[in-house]
């Protein structure tokens, strides 16, 4: 009996830890890959980045760990039937526009994944970046099949490759570069910015685009939805969330820390993956330069095929709500292909905008959109919860 109640709470701590693993590789992606999106809302605001990228972590845990909840207490495994549910006689609005934004986040996290890749992978074998885009694409596409269980196991295994990997580059050059990043610290807390900013340097700036950042990644609660469905209990809504901040945060800060060794290189504004930068001017670095591009490749993939999944499951699981179990059965496969290809197509064209634009626009407009669709009616149900207005 106690062995099967072990085995039991091994079970569950998996399966929490396994969607805090999908959190983790969703927002390793693109953009966190290359050092971009560190640079967009982070570095580029002066000493504030040495506590901003943790803030937007607890930021996400805590939207993420709300969504979790009501998902799993109202049995909604998709975020069309998430959104009707949670917003309620507000549906009709509110549903459609997280519709519009989720459309948003697959066009562009995808997009970025591609961006990433592709130029990372061209700059690591020198095949021409459309190519590179293509070979990407590819992957996605195939494990964009699998089923969320398979995908939740593969982000598990991809996690622990990713993190091994990111502290194996950058804890020997964070030390190997510790002069330049203290003097870059050492010139920020002076009020000076790093290369190429056009920042303020206020706090408040900071805290905004912190709340930005993380609230652009809470549009992505459409496919942790998906996942809460494997939960047995509803403490696992919180467990998974505590260990999805740990290690994001953990993670986003070393490398956060890390890419200061380069804040105030000169070369920075010519390069579009600054990983690579900070990789190659460090210890190893014919070694560490081909991990570290390796590295952004395995989590951009693994960012867009999250995503993807996330529409999948929607688009799927729309259509065969009104089949009987073997009609939709049978179509299960062939929709599931075809939708899949259809969003790893388009993000793929959008890709060929290139990665920094991308970035730089696309999320922003993105985390505004986030704020009116989903941060205050989260905050407003909250409180209503908080009186009694509303249920649970």
């Amino acid at each position: 009996m106690a062995e099967k109640q072990d085995n039991m709470a091994k079970g569950t701590l998996g399966v929490s830890l396994g969607v805090g693993f999908v959190w983790f590789t969703s927002q390793f992606g693109g953009g966190f890959a290359s050092g971009t999106q560190l640079y967009q809302y982070f570095i580029n605001f002066g000493i504030w980045c040495l506590v901003t990228p943790a803030l937007a972590q607890l930021f996400q845990a805590f939207f993420q760990w709300y969504a979790l909840r009501h998902a799993y207490e109202h049995k909604t495994v998709n975020y069309r039937d998430f959104c009707d549910s949670f917003y309620g006689k507000f549906r009709f609005i509110f549903s459609n526009l997280y519709e519009l934004v989720y459309l948003m986040l697959i066009l562009l996290a995808p997009s970025i994944a591609f961006a990433t890749g592709g130029s990372t992978l061209n700059e690591l074998t020198k095949i021409p970046y459309l190519i590179c885009t293509v070979i990407v694409g590819v992957c996605i596409y195939v494990i964009a099949l699998f089923n969320t269980d398979m995908i939740r196991k593969a982000a598990s295994v991809v996690s622990y490759v990713l993190i091994i990997g990111v502290l194996i580059v950058f804890l020997p050059n964070i030390i190997a570069q510790w002069g330049d990043i203290m003097d870059s610290i050492h010139k920020m807390s002076s009020g000076t910015l790093p290369v190429g900013s056009t920042a303020s340097g206020s706090v408040w700036s900071a805290l905004w685009n912190c709340i930005v950042y993380g609230a652009y990644h809470v549009a992505s609660i459409g496919l942790y939805v998906a996942h809460a469905q494997k939960f047995t209990k509803k403490s696992q809504c919180f467990t998974s969330m505590v260990l999805g901040f740990f290690i994001n945060a953990i993670v986003i800060s070393v490398v956060n820390f890390g890419l200061l060794a380069v804040a105030m290189n000169p070369e920075l504004p010519n390069y579009s993956v600054y990983t690579l930068l900070f990789a190659q001017r460090g210890v190893l670095s014919s070694l560490m330069a081909p991990m570290v591009s390796i590295l952004i490749i395995i989590g951009s993939v693994f960012s867009a095929v999250n995503m993807i999944t996330g529409f999948v499951n929607r688009v799927v699981t729309g259509l065969e709500k009104k089949e009987d179990g073997s009609t939709a059965s049978s179509k299960r496969v062939l929709r599931t292909r075809v939708t899949a290809l259809v969003c790893t197509l388009a993000t793929f064209s959008i890709a060929q905008f290139g990665l920094l634009p991308l970035v730089k626009k696309g999320y922003s407009y993105l985390g505004i959109a986030c704020m009116v669709v989903i941060v205050i009616p989260f905050l407003i149900r909250m409180i209503l919860e908080l009186f009694g207005v509303v249920r649970k």
